[in-house]
């Protein structure tokens, strides 16, 4: 078996992929200050004390200060960024295992039935010694089961061949 191998992911691996190193505690969400868009000024019917911009000699209105919505930090951004780089990688390292996998079941059932075959297999073997003479001489005695000493000529042939078969063997 090649290449085999384990992932973890911990908060300390995920803190050191988005750049954040030096701090390993865990960050918590902050909630964010909602900030009003546009506040609703009343309107204001000018009196004849009250100086207007089409006056000229009055000073102009300043719109409200509003402070600028700034992004979601960017530490967020990489650690997602990050979480989701690794997790593309672990997809491809399960696509690559599932494969590897595929190929190792065909491998382990072509060597099953390749040992299945052997096993199931009868091994060589040597015929049987005088098949012909012995058939002859059944042959004969059901032609002469009244009289069978007519069948001593085939007996006597079947007995020879018995013989040097076990001459043979030994």
């Amino acid at each position: 078996m090649a290449d085999s191998f384990t992932i973890q992911i911990s908060s300390n691996l995920v803190n050191r992929l988005s750049g954040d190193e030096n701090n390993i505690k865990k960050k918590t969400k902050k909630p964010k200050a909602k900030v009003a868009r546009e506040p609703h000024q009343p309107k204001v019917k000018p009196t004849p004390n009250t100086p207007t911009s089409s006056s000229g000699g009055a000073w102009p209105l300043q719109p409200p200060m509003f402070l600028p919505v700034a992004p979601p930090p960017p530490p967020a951004i990489a650690e997602l960024e990050a979480i989701r780089s690794v997790l593309q990688e672990s997809e491809r390292v399960v696509e690559k295992l599932e494969k590897q996998e595929s190929s190792m079941l065909q491998e382990l059932n072509q060597r099953a039935k390749e040992l299945r075959n052997k096993e199931f297999k009868l091994p060589y073997q040597n015929p049987i010694p005088c098949t012909a003479e012995r058939e002859a001489c059944l042959q004969c005695y059901k032609e002469h089961a009244k009289d069978p000493l007519k069948c001593a000529q085939v007996v006597k042939n079947f007995a020879d061949c018995a013989r040097q078969a076990r001459q043979q063997v030994s």
